[in-house]
């Protein structure tokens, strides 16, 4: 290697969201390891391992017992490699003890998932887009997450998005309304939660391997935290037969042909063959990672872990403390707002109340004002009805001196009788008109009268109205101040020379009990998890398009027909002796 490429490798950390890079000037793999490992505070070093592409264009991992250049990196400046989980837990919320793990963890199977490398249904997919959605965003706050927040944000697999007609908005509204509802769940709790919905996917943890048994049949081997796995090669998600660690004495290969020794001596040994020495040399050295995380959960913790695993909880406790105070800030102010919000409107309020008065008030002086016009012309009407009652009776009395005359003078002029008595007949005719006039105006008098008391009653009644009125405001109260104060999955292609090795699977001194068989999942378990995927599956079967489904797809949908999920498969492969299991992969 040119000189150049001994003195500097940069290391990277690959997830989702966020990319740091690391330049060294050494090549002490471990040493590398544990100073990115302390970089990002991380203790749990037995999960990880540094990923690189080989010469030979295939993803492998770094041993740490040999030198760099010895383990066909490419001739290339600078080298480059990932820092990723090699091996996973059998139960996250039990055994990722720091922040800084899980959150390493939930990047690399968030990005598992999105990359379709881990299959997810699509109800699952969108729940944990909300829980990613909260363990990014913190709480949904209308003002700030407004429409299109997440329009940039990667969430859901392509697969997904495809098989339902649903728009980039819908999409949104949909994840929108599930990151609703996780109000109050810190950061680090969502992405917990998010692991261990993930975890009950069939294809999560698990490394792939082709192989074939002694017929040639082509299957694929699968390794996990809890064992061997076989499944036929058009399924990976239903695993067919299944080998757990505590059954395993020896794991060895020769060349191309791997043999698992069980430790019931009754059993056959059960041998596949790989197509190329590099890969079983990889299935080896998973299988004694995970066995050996397998024996150590089984046994007590130790000083380091029980360590651990205090001050995991004692951070957890005051970031719990602090989050309590933080609601409790919150919730006052929040308080203290509506407060003044109330405050605000009753203002608004007692001033639309005093608008109201005024402008009854202003009515009700117009009313008076009206009223007070009414009685003058109604008084003026009276006094002018009086004058013609009183005009009328003056020339009613001067009709009754003249008729008097004209009576005593038809008494001293007999002569004139006649002429006499047509003038009396003329002026009685008229005095009877004049009554009938005075009569009238009498009644026409009265009638007035009658009408100026009405309109002074309702002067009178007005008045004392106004007076009510304009006394109120000294009893409505002013409007009050606010408060101030207030797998990477691709092979290690390696020498092809006949070549040995062997490990023995160590069993003493540990509690096993197979309690894995016994575990259900996480919706089966959790009634709120289980109500919102059965939900989340109505809602997008009516915009699904099933013409897009995969092979995948329609395996799920099997499984779910037919009630398996995870662990009932787990146990289900596990039934029966392990002579049996092992003819059963024979037979296949």
């Amino acid at each position: 290697l040119p000189h150049k490429l001994t003195r500097l490798i940069i290391m990277t950390i690959v997830t989702s969201l966020q990319c740091k890079t690391f330049i060294f000037v050494f090549l002490s793999v471990s040493s590398v390891f544990l100073q990115v490992s302390r970089t990002v505070g991380l203790r749990e070093l037995w999960y990880f391992g540094l990923l690189f592409v080989n010469s030979k264009g295939f993803q492998t991992w770094l041993k740490f017992d040999k030198k760099v250049i010895s383990q066909e990196v490419k001739k290339e400046v600078p080298l480059q490699f990932r820092f990723r989980a090699k091996f996973y837990p059998e139960d996250v919320a039990e055994e990722l003890i720091q922040e800084s793990t899980q959150k390493l963890f939930f990047l690399q199977v968030k990005e598992d998932i999105l990359t379709d490398e881990v299959y997810c249904p699509p109800e699952s997919a969108v729940l944990l887009a909300s829980y990613s959605v909260q363990a990014k965003f913190g709480d949904f706050n209308k003002e700030a997450h407004q429409n299109g927040y997440l329009t940039n944000e990667r969430l859901l697999p392509k697969r997904v998005l495809d098989q339902h007609k649903l728009s980039k908005e819908q999409w949104e509204q949909r994840i929108q309304t599930w990151h609703e509802e996780h109000r109050a769940m810190l950061k680090e709790d969502a992405m917990l939660e998010y692991l261990k919905i993930a975890q009950d996917l069939e294809m999560y943890g698990v490394n792939f391997f082709d192989i074939k048994n002694r017929k040639g049949t082509e299957l694929w081997l699968g390794v996990d935290a809890l064992g061997l796995n076989i499944y036929e090669k058009g399924d990976r998600l239903t695993p067919k037969i299944g080998f757990p660690w505590s059954e395993i004495r020896n794991i060895s290969f020769n060349d191309k042909k791997f043999i698992i020794k069980p430790i019931d001596k009754k059993a056959p040994d059960f041998v596949f063959y790989a197509p190329r020495l590099g890969m079983n040399k990889r299935i080896l050295a998973l299988c004694m990672g995970n066995h050996e995380l397998y024996m150590k959960r089984r046994k007590p913790d130790t000083i380091e872990v029980q360590q651990m695993k205090t001050k995991a909880r004692e951070e957890k406790h005051q970031k719990q403390m602090e989050r309590a105070q933080l609601e409790n800030e919150k919730k006052k102010r929040e308080a203290m707002e509506k407060e003044k919000d109330q405050m605000e409107r009753e203002k608004q309020d007692l001033m639309l109340r005093l608008y109201q008065f005024e402008e009854t008030t202003k009515k009700a002086e117009r009313e008076l004002q009206e009223q007070l016009e009414r009685a003058i012309r109604l008084e003026e009407e009276r006094r002018r009805v009086e004058q013609d009652a009183a005009r009328l009776e003056t020339e009613r009395q001067a009709a009754l001196l003249a008729k008097d005359e004209l009576a005593r003078q038809a008494v001293i002029q007999l002569e004139s009788q006649e002429q006499l008595a047509a003038e009396l007949a003329e002026y009685t005719a008229k005095i009877a008109l004049l009554e009938e006039a005075k009569r009238f105006q009498e009644e026409e008098a009265e009638t007035w009268q009658s009408r100026a008391r009405e309109v002074q009653e309702d002067l009178l009644k007005t008045k004392e109205e106004l007076h009510l009125v304009m006394a109120a405001p000294a009893a409505i109260p002013a409007p009050p101040s606010p408060d101030s104060s207030d797998s990477s999955h691709s092979d290690q292609e390696e020498s092809e020379e006949n070549s040995t090795y062997s490990a023995e699977l160590q069993q003493q001194d540990i509690n096993d009990h197979r309690e894995e068989e016994e575990r259900v999942t996480e919706a089966e378990k959790n009634k709120r998890i289980q109500a919102q995927l059965m939900s989340l599956s109505a809602d997008l079967a009516e915009t699904r398009d099933d013409t897009m489904k995969t092979q995948n797809d329609l395996l799920h949908t099997e499984n779910v027909r037919a009630g398996r999920d995870k662990y009932k498969t787990l146990r289900q492969i596990r039934m029966g002796n392990t002579k049996q299991r092992v003819d059963e992969f024979e037979s296949l």
